[in-house]
């Protein structure tokens, strides 16, 4: 390689090495943010869960206008809402991601931080098992063996429970058929404009929520302290920030990175619930946990030689060509 060729090369790979640095920043941010939701909804007591996302949904709605102002990206928007199907779609996306928070919110407010991160944990392998059962994909074997695995973990949980861990399937499935329907509308939805479509379909549902919440147990917000009343103001943004870290990672990182790093927030929160809220760890939930893990150490290991594979066979390509 001549000495122009290799000044090129090094300035074509300066900028694409800052593009990957730039996208570990926002995924890392991303998933830490996510880890760290239980202590942020735990602040939020005494409000009831329900108030809790309900207050989420609606000031979720009112960030997202603003960002929508300040990126002046409401003409966009309104061509979005044009597209029935887009709409309906991620209308089927909102209900499922308000089970999602709702569960979520619910476990951790009542003690059970460590089953909702069991839940995080196994969504990869649910995903898998939902490429098969939706979308007739083909599974690789050592995907096969790890989704097994995952269902033996399951079991032994259940054994350990004493009952099924119903939180932490309940928010695996709810959030990998929304990410299931979420690939449906493509690249065609940005992640603002998403989150707006879906509280638009949940205000409804959150007003009334906010109606039986103050006619039963009594509204929260603006009663216990002016910390506590931005704090609950505060869920919009720790909602929508997150998501808009993930969406920069995901276009300036390959997705086998996105991978690994998916695997931060079901961690911090599992340390949280462990370390900080002493939640109960006997042994047969230790042994479960461990077989959740083997599983997905299976599902990494094949991700990277799959990876390999791919980048291989695309360096064959090309040089075929050449």
């Amino acid at each position: 390689m001549s000495q122009s060729e290799t000044e090129s090369a090094a300035v074509t790979a300066a900028p694409l090495s800052e593009h990957r640095r730039s996208g570990m920043i926002y995924a890392i941010s991303a998933y830490v943010l996510w880890g760290i939701l239980p202590i942020y909804f735990l602040s939020l007591v005494p409000a009831s869960a329900f108030e809790i996302v309900a207050w989420r949904v609606l000031f979720s709605l009112v960030f997202c206008a603003i960002l929508l102002t300040v990126t002046r990206k409401w003409r966009a928007f309104g061509v979005l809402l044009l597209n029935k199907r887009v709409v309906f779609t991620m209308g089927v996306a909102g209900a499922l991601i308000y089970v999602n928070w709702q569960t979520y919110v619910l476990a951790t407010v009542s003690g059970h931080v460590v089953e909702a991160a069991l839940g995080y944990f196994i969504n990869p392998i649910v995903t898998v098992f939902l490429g098969v059962l939706v979308q007739r994909e083909k599974l690789r074997v050592a995907q096969w063996v790890a989704v097994g695995v995952s269902v033996v973990a399951v079991i032994v949980l259940a054994v350990g429970y004493g009952s099924m861990p119903w939180i932490a399937l309940i928010l695996a499935f709810s959030f990998g058929l929304y990410g299931l329907i979420k690939k449906r509308v493509g690249g065609s939805v940005d992640a603002v404009s998403g989150l707006t479509l879906e509280t638009i379909w949940l205000s409804p549902v959150a007003i009334v929520q906010l109606i039986v919440v103050g006619a039963t147990v009594g509204i929260t917000i603006g009663t216990i302290s002016p910390w506590h009343t931005v704090a609950m103001i505060g869920t919009g943004v720790i909602t929508a920030v997150p998501l808009l870290f993930f969406a920069a990672a995901s276009r300036r990182l390959p997705l086998i990175y996105m991978g690994f790093i998916q695997y931060f927030a079901p961690f911090i929160q599992f340390l949280v619930g462990v370390v900080l809220l002493h939640e109960a760890m006997p042994p047969e939930r230790w042994v479960g946990f461990s077989i959740v893990w083997l599983a997905l150490l299976i599902l990494t290991v094949d991700m990277i030689f799959a990876a390999r594979s791919n980048r291989r066979a695309a360096e064959l390509d090309i040089a075929t060509v050449e």
